[in-house]
């Protein structure tokens, strides 16, 4: 066989050598189809007991949600209920522990000094 001969049945392989594309991004594959050409799977269909059973358990999860929300509040109010009554006690025993001058002759406070003045509380004596 000559160099002839076999020049026919070999055909060279054709070989999609681009160039550096005009973007510069080589690693960028050629698209060689539209988007919209790509054949797509039609989404598989439940049937209607899973999807009521998947509707229950959602309804379930969301009143379980609620449950735990009211619980969290009603701890936070109960909480905050408790801080103003233990505020309230503690002035109160304060208001037990202090010693009170009560001054029954008005005319000391016209004499008494500004600074003096501001420390004195006016109160119910009953």
């Amino acid at each position: 066989m000559s160099n002839e001969d076999v020049a026919p049945m070999l055909q060279p392989v054709e070989s999609e050598e681009r160039g550096m594309p005009k973007s510069g991004r080589w690693w960028k594959s050629v698209n060689k189809q539209r988007h919209t050409a790509i054949f797509k799977d039609k989404p598989l269909k439940s049937s209607w007991e899973t999807k009521m059973k998947k509707k229950a358990d959602q309804q379930a999860v969301k009143l379980l949600q609620e449950q735990i929300r009211t619980k969290i509040a009603e701890e936070k109010a109960a909480k905050i209920e408790a801080r103003k009554e233990q505020e309230q006690r503690r002035q109160e025993n304060e208001r037990k522990g202090e010693i009170v001058q009560v001054i029954t002759n008005t005319a000391k406070l016209k004499k008494t000094k500004k600074k003096q003045l501001r420390s004195i509380q006016k109160r119910d004596t009953n």
